[in-house]
């Protein structure tokens, strides 16, 4: 049975953290007097920098909690080890809980940000007005990824799925491996008989809602369902977060899961290549990023609420269309300028050019250029403290 630790190619050792930490001194040392944010431009590519202090110099100090995507949790991991490493006294605690959960805490006024796969809807809006004031909370990205389809199929190192074979796989419509839709698939492939056990979240997830966004935007006559954080259907095992859903698969002959492509685990399993136009590509983190980089900013959210409407059916070669845009959920304004401090160096940390770098490293992630970056600071030099 896969355990909590189990990864594909990224897990993070000690000479990885020792990298982060280097990375974090070139964001942090060079200029210890500055804002906390970085401000004015954003990451292109290199030469940004983050400061880990306030604009008084003062290291952050003290215990904060955030809680929600546990996609994100390789990343935060690495993004944590290396701000703490560059603020004694101050301890951060992070609950990768999913992505609903998390939002529900920070709504509650029970963390100081959430981390969450899916944007907040109209209704969350106007609900963060009641812990974070008039202008309430805005979704930040800091955490770009693919999404896997991952199988557990012994003798089949290689398999392609087309969206509406995914879509019938997940709905029950396609029930044995060696079903023709993906015979069609794959030619020249010799498929078992073996049963499909789908392996689903248990919990909201917003991994589950841009999996199931997928599924609706690619195949919409098959997935008729909308993008939702839980799992619309019934039947088929399921797991607590990505690292539950990995345990499920591993120790499942037959199996087929999404999860974050960080979590994929090393052994055991496979991972398919979705159809994209005419090609079958594996997820990347260079074809995510390609995706996000041609789609637009979602239209009617409010200034420096930065969400992208990701394009689905995108299809230029090497696209990889099926992928997450996290965010890191924060107030517009905190009174609290203990919590505002801290929050806004440490997002401002999370979406420089350094921290981008660091999740990359620890999970293989896609680091934010350009304009996406680019607001994501903007934002985050936004949010208003004391």
């Amino acid at each position: 049975m896969m355990g909590n630790t189990v990864k594909r190619t990224h897990v993070v050792g000690a000479a990885v953290l020792a990298g982060l930490t280097a990375l974090a001194l070139a964001a942090c040392g060079s200029d210890n007097n500055s804002t906390t944010t970085g401000g004015g431009a954003a990451s292109t590519g290199a030469g940004s920098t983050s400061a880990a202090t306030t604009s008084a110099g003062t290291k952050i100090t003290g215990s904060f909690s955030g809680a929600g995507s546990s996609a994100q949790q390789q990343a935060m991991q690495a993004w944590i080890a290396a701000f703490q490493q560059q603020n004694s006294g101050l301890t951060i605690n992070y609950d990768p809980a999913g992505s609903g959960a998390g939002r529900q805490q920070f709504l509650a006024g029970g963390v100081a940000w959430a981390g969450s796969d899916a944007a907040m809807s109209t209704d969350e809006l106007t609900q963060s007005q009641k812990v974070c004031g008039t202008n309430g909370a805005w979704d930040i990205p800091v955490y770009v990824s693919p999404i896997a389809v991952a199988f557990n199929l012994p003798g089949v190192t290689s398999l392609n799925l087309a969206p509406a074979t995914i879509a019938k796989i997940f709905t029950g419509a396609i029930t044995t491996w060696n079903d023709p839709a993906i015979a069609a698939d794959n030619p020249g492939v010799t498929l078992p008989t073996t049963k499909i056990a789908t392996v689903h979240r248990s919990d909201k997830s917003g991994t589950t809602h841009n999996f199931t966004d997928y599924l609706n935007k690619t195949a919409p006559d098959v997935w008729t369902h909308a993008a939702n954080d839980g799992w619309p259907l019934n039947g088929g095992d399921s797991a607590q977060g990505n690292s539950g859903v990995a345990g499920v698969v591993t120790s499942t002959q037959g199996s087929i899961a999404y999860l974050d492509d960080s979590a994929v685990p090393q052994q055991g399993v496979g991972v398919a290549k979705i159809k994209v136009g005419s090609e079958w590509n594996k997820p990347s983190a260079q074809g995510a990023a390609a995706v996000v980089s041609a789609s637009p900013l979602a239209a009617g959210r409010p200034t420096n609420d930065v969400v992208v409407d990701i394009n689905r059916t995108a299809a230029t070669s090497g696209d990889y269309p099926l992928l997450m845009v996290s965010y890191g959920i924060a107030c517009s304004d905190y009174t609290d300028a203990a919590k505002g401090n801290f929050v806004k160096s440490f997002l401002g940390y999370i979406v420089s050019d350094a921290g981008q770098q660091a999740g990359a490293q620890a999970a293989g992630s896609a680091p934010m250029t350009g304009t996406l970056a680019q607001k994501a600071a903007a934002a985050v030099a936004a949010i208003k403290v004391g």
